[in-house]
């Protein structure tokens, strides 16, 4: 198994990029953080998984180790292959997607093309175990959800895409009260 490479930029790929590593080019799918690393120039290094299939060997890579694990996670949600799995991990940050996970968003999922409702809910329910129990985001018991869902469902209730609510709440503390993350957020996506 490949898991990390160190090397150089040498191309670039509608996919991702070619590493050079010691006169060796490897083709990565790549995430865009991985890509961003890599554009910077100098040498960088890839985490990576090598998927191994009958008539291929593909390399992805990844950002970091965190990207990498989820990925990992991903593919073993029945019906997710690595080109479903790169773009769920390429959506977002994996402490989000996390998140979305524990906190059982199904609409974080449905949001990234390719995946449905009920992948969306295979992912939620196969992965909450693994990932583990403890919830990163307060739950309100009055609600039953979290601040964190009721301010982007706000916003999405605005006019904003579910991808656009989390990225504008990602830039807004999360110990606010919801409205007035919601206000933040509103202002800066203004």
């Amino acid at each position: 198994m490949i898991s990390r490479l160190r090397g150089q930029l040498a191309g670039r790929t509608p996919e991702g990029f070619v590493l050079d590593v010691n006169g060796v080019g490897y083709l990565l799918a790549a995430t865009p953080g991985a890509v961003r690393a890599a554009e910077r120039g100098g040498e960088v290094a890839v985490e990576t998984y090598l998927h191994v299939r009958e008539d291929a060997l593909q390399l992805y890579g990844f950002a970091d180790a965190a990207e990498r694990q989820l990925f990992v996670h991903l593919l073993t949600v029945a019906g997710i292959g690595p080109k479903v799995a790169l773009a769920i991990v390429s959506g977002s940050p994996a402490a989000d997607l996390r998140r979305a996970i524990v906190l059982q968003d199904t609409a974080r999922f449905q949001a990234i093309p390719g995946v449905g409702k009920k992948t969306a809910e295979r992912i939620v329910l196969e992965l909450k175990e693994k990932l583990g129990v403890e919830d990163p985001v307060p739950i309100s018991s009055a609600a039953g959800t979290s601040p964190h869902l009721t301010a982007r469902d706000a916003l999405v209730e605005l006019g904003y895409s579910v991808l656009e609510a989390e990225q504008a709440l990602a830039a807004v503390d999360s110990e606010l009260p919801v409205e007035e993350r919601v206000r933040l957020a509103l202002r800066q996506a203004a």
